[in-house]
Order: structure tokens, then sequence, then C-alpha cells
């Protein structure tokens, strides 16, 4: 374990497959068995236990990640929970419609540098319960995550030591398909060597629900939002200033059935109107106030009302700087850094600096 001068310890591990998911469910377990028996989405997803739908994303994903579920059963071991009730959890996004994920992401260019800044919004029960974690599987590039308890580090915020960076939203797909779960389809991205092995991958691996990533990699002039669900993959540049909340916005998305909740609909149009105010050049901080914005009416981007209408609110705030060198990766919570560190962008992966 790491602990970073601003107070955010970072927890490293490595190894096997098995061998990262026991070390990060032992991670989660002081804390998982209280913060389950307090969740609503729990208690709906696990009445699809043995539901012949669960078996065949399990196979989907025994099919394309076999590695991920084993890093998932190693995770159930730690926990000291079943495999089937973890696999499970690890699937909420696909059995039910109200998982409490949610997040609004920002995009933006400033010369050469890209930046990707991040609302991570949950349940407001774990609040000072998650971790940040440094992924190192045998093999594969390596990554630092925010993690909840108990979920699959990569479906929240990320920077990998191939320089990849990577911004999960929710999105609410409200017909499933028998397919990769979305958790571990995010996850996998991580272990990509490039922007464009990452593409491929939510491209090609047939997705059972869906997800936004925004991605960018150190060395490459690109950034890009994905809207990967189960019918489509739709991938658009970002050319100037971007931002995504909770459903899917890209042209042809009428096509796909979602959920638009009030929280996503407002925090996307607050995001509208707050962008075009940002005046160049642009200074991150501006990004930042964006994602703090409490909007004097509506529902706001940032989100500490214990009675917010999906049950979600901001439990971290993150900001990468992507460069040609590496990236960059500050985290606060509320308006104070408690994490600051430079990841350098190696065929190896060194350990966050």
């Amino acid at each position: 374990m790491l602990t970073s001068k601003q107070g955010w310890d970072l927890f490293q591990v490595s190894g096997e497959p098995y061998e990262i998911g026991r070390r990060l469910g032992e991670l989660a377990r002081p804390v998982f068995a209280d913060y389950m028996n307090q969740s609503a989405a729990w208690q709906a997803v696990r009445r699809w236990r043995g539901d012949p739908f669960v078996q065949t994303l399990r196979e989907a994903a025994r099919a394309h990640c076999p590695a991920l579920l084993a890093e998932l059963d190693g995770m159930a071991d730690g926990l000291g929970w079943s495999a089937q009730d973890v696999f499970l959890w690890n699937c909420r996004g696909e059995l039910i419609h109200n998982a409490p994920d949610g997040c609004t992401t920002l995009a933006a260019r400033a010369g050469n540098t890209r930046f990707i800044a991040h609302n991570e919004d949950g349940d407001p029960f774990l609040r000072e319960r998650c971790a940040l974690v440094e992924v190192r599987r045998a093999g594969k590039p390596g990554f630092v995550s925010f993690y909840y308890p108990g979920s699959l580090p990569g479906h929240t915020f990320a920077a990998s030591h191939a320089g990849i960076v990577q911004a999960i939203n929710n999105l609410r797909i409200r017909v499933p398909v028998a397919g990769v779960p979305r958790m571990i389809l995010a996850r996998a991205v991580l272990d990509a060597t490039s922007l464009d092995e990452a593409l491929h991958m939510l491209r090609d691996m047939p997705a059972a629900s869906g997800f936004h990533h925004t991605l960018g990699c150190a060395g490459d002039a690109r950034l890009v939002s994905v809207e990967a669900s189960a019918q489509r993959c739709s991938v658009h540049a970002v050319a100037n200033l971007y931002g995504h909340a909770n459903h899917m916005i890209h042209p042809g998305c009428d096509a796909e059935a979602q959920i638009v909740t009030d929280s996503s609909r407002e925090r996307q149009m607050r995001v509208n109107a707050l962008l075009p105010a940002i005046t160049d050049p642009l200074q991150p901080a501006a990004l930042l106030d964006v994602l703090r914005d409490r909007a004097p009416a509506g529902l706001p981007i940032y989100r500490g009302d214990p009675h917010d209408p999906d049950g979600e609110n901001t439990l971290a705030t993150a900001l990468f700087e992507i460069g040609s060198a590496g990236v960059s990766m500050k985290v606060y919570r509320q308006a104070r850094c408690v994490f600051d560190n430079f990841i350098t962008r190696t065929a190896g992966g060194p350990t966050a600096a």
C-alpha cells in the first residue's frame, strides 16, 4: 500500500487474475456485508439467482474474458461470498434498470493536451468507504482505478500504464441481451495497450447491456466519447469541449430503448449550458467548477442530497491531464485534492510515482 501525500491510500495488488481478485475481495471484506445489507439494488439483483439468463452471461464472460471471470471468482473468495452472488452483483446493469451508479464526465482539449474530468456518483453509503487500487496483472500494462467494494475495478475512472484513460457513465438499457456483462467489458479495456485496441474491444466484443466510455491515451491525439451498448457502438470524436451524463445522446440512439432519469436529463442540460461559457485558454479548474456546480434550480451536477431521486451522491471527482509521456491523475473529495500522481506511459508499466 502506498499513501498519497494528500491522504488517500493507493492499494497495490498484483499477480495472476484469481490472486488479484482475492486480494481485492479481502480489501473490501470489512465493509461489504453492511453495504449489501442496506442496498436496495442488491435486494433486486439477488432475485435473479439461478435464472438461465445469468448463466448465459457467465458463459459469454468465460468465452471472451476468462481471466476476468477468474478475477471475480477470486474476489468472491476474498469476500467470503459465493461466486454466484458476486457474479450476480457485477451483472447488476444487465439485471436491473436502476443500478445506483450515476456519473457525469467532461472531455476537453487545450493545445496538445487532453483533459477528462469525471464525477463518480454512487450509493451514498459508500462515502469514505471506497478505495483507489493499482492492479498489476502479469503480462498486462496495469492501471490505477477507483474501486467500489466487491465490483471489478474499471467501471468507474482509471488510468493505465499504457497511457489509456477511461471514465465510465451508467446507461440504463431496457433490453439486455446474452453477451459480455458491461462491467467485465469496461475492465477489459484497461488491459488494452492502445486506444485502437480499446476501441476494437468495444466494437467487436458482444455487449450484454451498455456503458458510456470517455477514452483518451497518452501519445495519441484523439479523445473519444463511446456509447457501447447491446445494439450499437457509437464513437464520437471530441473536437473541443464535451459532456455526458447517464443516457445515450449520440445520433441514432433513439433506436434503442433506455431509461432517462430526471437527474440525468437535467445534468446533461446543465452541462450543455455551462461548457460554452468556458473561455480560451482552457484552465482545468474550469472543468472542476462545472462538476462542482450546484444548479440554483433543478437537479445539480454535483450530487450531495441524501434524498437524490436516483439514490446517488458524488463520491469522488477525478481530473486527468493526458500528454505525450503519460497521465496526470488527480482525485478530489469535495473540493480537496486527496490523490495526485503522474502515471508514466511505458511498455512495462511502472508503479505510479
